[in-house]
């Protein structure tokens, strides 16, 4: 009797597993280990910000006004504090992306000025600090893409069949949607930055 009792529990977990039972928790997992890998890329753009800003600042003191926009750019979006659970709060979420935007957008500004002054652009000090924000930007790219798919994976999941009725029944509604980028111009793309020719294109998507 009790080898019929487990195999019948055998061949239930088997049926479930067949179902899609762990869709839901392998997706979110997964979404959150992409989650985690655009926050990682994001801060290690935050600290490259510091040294660039006094870097431009000994050959361009006079852009003060840009200067301080990336400044506080870089200090509202390192004020937000995330975790695992932003990406189920609209308002903390968007308030991540806006700042992230508002960074983009300032180090847009730094970049181009840069253009102005080629002492600056020959020191390699820069050069360093350039080809690693380079670097991080296109890391950031990927890392939301890869997290922009991941949320779509497990929120179409969590709302078509078998997986809205596992949510709900199995799981208790524990799960909810996720949150995911909005898509502006370009944010797919990581900003092309050339500090070799004459002009410099940033594209900056946030």
């Amino acid at each position: 009797m009790r080898m019929m009792k487990l195999a019948a529990v055998a061949l239930m977990a088997v049926f479930l597993a067949g179902c899609g039972i762990n869709n839901i928790p392998t997706y979110d997992a997964a979404m959150k280990a992409k989650w985690g890998e655009v926050e990682n890329q994001y801060q290690r753009r935050a600290d490259l910000v510091p040294n660039l800003v006094e870097t431009v600042k000994g050959y361009a003191a006079q852009e003060k006004d840009v200067l301080v926009a990336v400044t506080e750019a870089r200090a509202k979006a390192t004020s937000i504090q995330v975790s695992a659970d932003t990406i189920n709060d609209p308002e903390k979420f968007k308030q991540y992306q806006q700042a992230q935007g508002e960074l983009s957008t300032a180090l847009g500004k730094l970049l181009s000025i840069t253009e102005n002054y080629p002492d600056l652009k020959s020191n390699q000090n820069f050069l360093a600090l350039q080809s690693q924000l380079e670097g991080t930007e296109n890391r950031i790219a990927v890392a939301r893409k890869d997290y922009i798919d991941s949320v779509q994976t497990f929120n179409t999941e969590l709302t078509t069949i078998p997986g809205s009725i596992w949510a709900s029944i199995w799981y208790g509604n524990k799960y909810k949607l996720a949150e995911s980028f909005t898509a502006a111009a370009g944010a797919d793309q990581a900003p092309k930055v050339d500090f070799g020719t004459d002009k410099t294109k940033t594209n900056t998507g946030g």
